[in-house]
Order: structure tokens, then sequence, then C-alpha cells
């Protein structure tokens, strides 16, 4: 297996091909080969199911054993960001109770996932995959220790999984930490801190700088040598350019809103985007799950998982809950980014207010 996969891996870092490859050459190219390396029988669709139907979605694959779904993989091609189709694969797993594992893959990167994990659903990644980026023998081990058909049979697999998560926590933990604790001991520093830097300046230089000159270097240095602990990534809404929205609504009530020359009246800017919702679902139902592309910095703004949300509201004759827990100005854009996805334009809404 280790030579086969080797091989396969190899082959593919080789083939920059693979960059022009659309999903479905992809999906035979690698997937396919992987799976059955890996000890997948791909031709028993009792086993490898192909385009497996849930609740009138379809996932590309779901490996199962002794019939039971155990992993969903997602294939696209890639020139796909896979952050715009990482929501909706986590919400499809987690509507089945059995799913350990969930993979979202564009042929060059992979994505792992725990997805019934209890933890915001950004955080249910676990592992990365990519095959140009890492040496062979580690992608080999991954994909072995992860989805190998006897790994998953005798619960290896999900045991791996864990301690992978387990260690990226702690080092996620340490990483935010570190920059804090290293901000109070400038702001406050404490004796062994200020006994090193007076023996490390000595060692250097020969004097021995006194306790108040160390202390007003600190000071005057401080706003220097403070590390910032605010991320400074920021995610955007992932269907488009983010919307300018040129009006403040801060400070205002909502009145009433107009959609398709149709008047509805509301008390608060969270009704409106409630009521819009409802519209929009009973005009577009055959593909209203296309909302859950619709994420904000930190979490989603719609999700089958009600947990995922701060303040969710059910859509009525779905399963899909709303975030309402958003300023004024965020319900507006968020109904801006509705009407786009549905192929409207932003004047097909007008709102009332004051």
């Amino acid at each position: 297996m280790i030579d086969k996969l080797s091989n396969l891996i190899k082959d593919i870092k080789k083939n920059k091909m693979i960059f022009s490859l659309d999903e479905a050459a992809i999906k035979q190219m690698m997937v396919l080969q992987l799976l059955s390396i890996l000890g997948w029988n791909i031709y028993n669709i009792n086993e490898v199911r192909p385009e497996y139907s849930l609740s009138g979605k379809r996932v590309d694959y779901s490996l199962c054993i002794e019939n039971e779904n155990k992993i969903f993989i997602e294939v696209k091609k890639p020139e796909e960001d896979l952050e715009n189709h990482e929501g909706q694969l986590l919400n499809y797993a987690y509507e089945v109770g059995s799913i350990e594992l969930a993979l979202l893959t564009n042929g060059v990167t992979w994505w792992f996932y725990l997805p019934r994990l209890d933890v915001n659903w950004k955080q249910r990644k676990f592992y990365t995959i990519d095959i140009f980026q890492q040496q062979t023998d580690e992608i080999v081990s991954k994909f072995i220790d992860l989805i190998s058909k006897e790994n998953v049979v005798n619960g290896i697999a999900k045991q791996n999984a864990e301690n992978i998560y387990r260690s990226y926590k702690k080092q996620n933990i340490l990483k935010e930490t570190l920059p804090k604790a290293w901000n109070i001991i400038l702001t406050e520093p404490a004796e062994i801190f200020i006994e090193l830097l007076r023996e490390t300046t000595e060692n250097i230089c020969g004097y021995r700088p006194d306790i108040e000159g160390i202390e007003k270097f600190i000071a005057e240095n401080k706003d220097r040598l403070i590390i910032s602990t605010i991320p400074s990534g920021k995610f955007e809404p992932r269907v488009g350019p983010k919307e300018i929205i040129l009006e403040s609504y801060t400070g205002k009530s909502i009145i009433a809103f107009s959609f398709r020359n149709k008047q509805y009246k509301v008390h608060t800017w969270k009704d409106l985007l409630i009521q819009l919702v409802n519209v929009l679902y009973k005009l577009h139902s055959a593909d209203f799950n296309k909302v859950l592309n619709l994420k904000g910095r930190k979490r989603p703004y719609f999700s089958y998982i009600e947990k995922d949300l701060r303040a969710p509201k059910k859509i009525n004759n779905t399963n899909i809950f709303v975030e309402t827990n958003l300023s004024a100005n965020n319900i507006v854009r968020i109904c801006h980014d509705l009407l786009k996805i549905f192929g409207y334009s932003k004047d097909a809404l007008r709102i009332e207010a004051k």
C-alpha cells in the first residue's frame, strides 16, 4: 500500500496539468485511485457510494462500512476556492449522525474535518494536505492514518483524527497565549525578567544597569515591544464582492420594506431579515440551500446546526437557521447579498426607515 500510494503522489507532483483538469477528471485520476489503494472497493456501490443523495442534495462520495456512512468526500476542480464549499459539506455531514470524517478536496489541497465537534464550524477542520507543498512520506502517512479502509473499520482513523485535532488545538492555544504572556511580562515585569536583562547587559558591555534604568527602558520602549493580539486576517462573505452600504441605518427604526413591488410592514431590523428570507424561500425553495454560503468573519449567517449561531431563528418549512444577532447595517448588507444569490439587483429591495 505504501509503495503504491507513494508512486501515485509522486506522479501527481510531476503532473502540472492537474491545475487545468475539471472535477470529473480529478475524481478519476486521483480520488478513485487513492481510495482503491487505501483498500476501498470502488466498484462496490455499497462501500463507495458516488453522488450520495441526502435530502435532495448530493455529496460526491460516501465511504461506507457495513452499509453505514462513515466518511463524506466532496470534490472540486483545482481552481475552486474550497472555502466556498466547506460550510455546506459540514452541514451535510452533521445531518448524518454516523459520519466520522469529512473531506473537501480540489485534487491538490485536501481539508480534513471532524464534523460533529461541539465547536465553531471553522474549528472543525483539523488537518490539511497540500500535494505540492508537503513531503510524499508525510502525505502517504496521513492518508493511511485517516482514510484507509482498515483504519476506518477498526476505529483507528477516528482516533488518529482526534489526536491530531487535540495537538492542533494545543498549538493554537499556545500561539494565542504567548503574545499575551509576553505583553504581561512587559507591562508588569517580574523580578526574574529584570534580573535576566541586567545580567545579559552586563555580559555584553561589562556594566550592570540598575533596576530603575531597566524599568525606564521598558517603559520607553513598551509601545514598540507590545505584540498585537488582534487577528490580522478577516473573512468576507463568500458570494462575491462585499456590498458597500452607502446609507447607514445605525440608530434608525425600520417601518416597512418593499420587494418585487409588494410592501411588508415590519417593526424591527430582525423582522426585515426573517421576512425577506421567508419570501425568498417561497420563490426559490429548490435551490434555497445556497444561502449556506453566506458567512461572516467568524461564523456563518445560515446553518443547519442551531449552535453555530448566537441568536438562531428557524426559517419556515426548512431545517435551516438564520443568525439574527446583527446590527441594522449588517442585516441590510446580508439582505443585499441574498438578493444577489438569487439573481436580483439590490434595487429590488426598498427600505423605509426613520
